[in-house]
């Protein structure tokens, strides 16, 4: 329900109930007016008929009594004075003693009620009724009745007192009722303010409630959908910067890249060139010697592979598969590594079935990703530790999984998701394309690559390819 309507709905039910209050309030008043009126009327008639009675009888002293006696019962309905008057205008019984025999000028006595000139004790202001006693043709005299109307006075001034009580109940209804709206409106519209104010901060992560189907519900769904356009938008210019960043870092990349193929030709050429005119003059130390050139012209030829492949990083992969036994592409990577790894109390253990089949890979491309595995896990284990190579092959679709364990430190989880990133890294030396590119290997040979890692317990990458003989 609006708002609008909610405010208009209460408006006419305030004046709707403050309408049957006072209709109400006036039935009572105009009830209890009645009855006191005719009430009046009945002790009037009382009072004219005991005149009748006086002005008859001839005995004054029992009239005398009894019309005192009538006033003391007719006083609480506003009956002050009764003067009975003969047609000569002396009164001729009185409630008061001391009028009677005193004269009242015929002319002056006006047949109806009028205020007196009297003024009574604790009245507003007092009337003398003044009425002809007629029986038959004759007209026997007066009845002069001084009326005090202090109960219609509080009838009507009960009924005011009333109104003014329901009225102001109304108005305060209304008043609490006010409150109460502007308590549930501007407590939301409040929390919608704050909202947007740590929208405009940059707090994306923020959400309006709509509790209600009114203007602040429809208000705090277009602040919501507000919000998640922003997200959008800035996830928009976060893929954008970092596509710009990347393109940056490649280029500068590539050209170092490019420059660092010159040193490596030398160092290659200068190991042939050892290995020709050298090595043959030391007799006693030439196989050792031989041993350690070709295992830097190894070395070299890898590093060389290696920046082609980043500078080409971006290009469709040449792959030039061939099939090959995966423990001698383990065989050959351990080869390069061992030494290394020796030194950092790193312990490579083989966890491989006896008859696992071939692989159709490029074995030159799948034993850099098998080197950075090792690596990776040798450099999560700094005090030394044991890296168990795995595999398994999956009877129905021929699939073959190679695992990489270690007990490392392990990959929090919020890094997870980045780890195959380009140029995202942890550790303090490297530039982030290790994983990148063998990511991108694994998937040119039509396999999958996952990662699983426990902080403080290890991290497992498993290589899902698909089998020689599905190929």
């Amino acid at each position: 329900m609006r708002l609008n309507t909610k405010l208009v709905m209460i408006m006419l039910s305030l004046l709707v109930i403050a309408m049957f209050i006072l209709f109400l309030l006036n039935q009572l008043s105009q009830n209890d007016l009645v009855q006191e009126i005719q009430e009046s009327s009945t002790e009037l008639s009382k009072a004219i008929q005991l005149s009748v009675e006086d002005l008859t009888s001839e005995t004054d002293v029992e009239s005398s009594s009894r019309l005192k006696e009538y006033l003391q019962r007719a006083k609480n309905k506003g009956i002050n004075q009764i003067n009975i008057i003969n047609n000569e205008g002396e009164i001729i019984n009185s409630s008061d003693p001391a009028l009677v025999g005193k004269k009242r000028e015929i002319k002056k006595l006006e047949k109806k009620l009028k205020a007196s000139r009297r003024p009574g004790a604790g009245s507003l202001r007092p009337y003398d009724l003044v009425v002809p006693v007629i029986v038959g043709d004759e007209q026997l005299g007066y009845v002069q009745v001084n009326l005090l109307l202090d109960n219609i006075r509080d009838i009507q001034h009960a009924n005011f007192v009333r109104r003014l009580v329901a009225t102001s109940l109304v108005f305060l209804i209304g008043m609490l009722l006010t409150i109460f709206l502007a308590r549930r409106y501007t407590s939301p519209i409040h929390r919608l303010a704050t909202g947007v104010k740590d929208v405009s901060e940059g707090d994306l992560s923020v959400t309006f409630h709509a509790a209600t189907d009114d203007e602040i519900g429809e208000l705090a769904q277009n602040l919501n959908e507000m919000v998640e356009k922003l997200k959008e938008r800035e996830t928009l210019e976060k893929r954008l910067y970092e596509a710009e960043h990347l393109s940056k870092v490649g280029q500068l990349a590539s050209g170092i890249a490019h420059e660092i193929r010159n040193p490596l030709n030398y160092i290659s050429l200068a190991i042939d060139h050892l290995k020709s005119e050298v090595l043959p003059a030391c007799q006693d130390k030439g196989a050792e010697l031989c041993s350690i050139a070709d295992n830097i012209k190894e070395e070299v030829r890898k590093a060389n592979y290696m920046v082609l492949n980043f500078m080409n990083y971006g290009r469709p992969l040449k792959l030039r598969r061939q099939r090959v036994s995966y423990p001698e592409l383990v065989d050959k990577a351990m080869q390069l590594m061992q030494d290394r790894l020796a030194e950092q109390r790193i312990e490579v253990a083989r966890e491989l079935p006896e008859k696992l089949p071939e692989l159709h890979v490029d074995p030159e491309l799948m034993r850099n990703c098998l080197c950075n595995f090792i690596t990776n896990g040798a450099q999560a284990m700094p005090d030394g530790g044991k890296i168990v190579l795995g595999a398994s092959v999956d009877q129905e679709n021929g699939n073959i999984s190679l695992t990489f364990s270690d007990q490392g430190v392990g990959i929090a989880e919020e890094d997870l998701g980045k780890v195959f990133q380009p140029y995202f890294t942890t550790k303090e030396a490297g530039i982030g394309l290790g994983l990148a590119i063998t990511e991108r290997i694994i998937k040119e040979h039509g396999g999958t690559l996952t990662v699983a890692s426990t902080p403080g317990a290890g991290t497992t990458f498993t290589v899902v390819l698909p089998g020689a003989a599905t190929i």
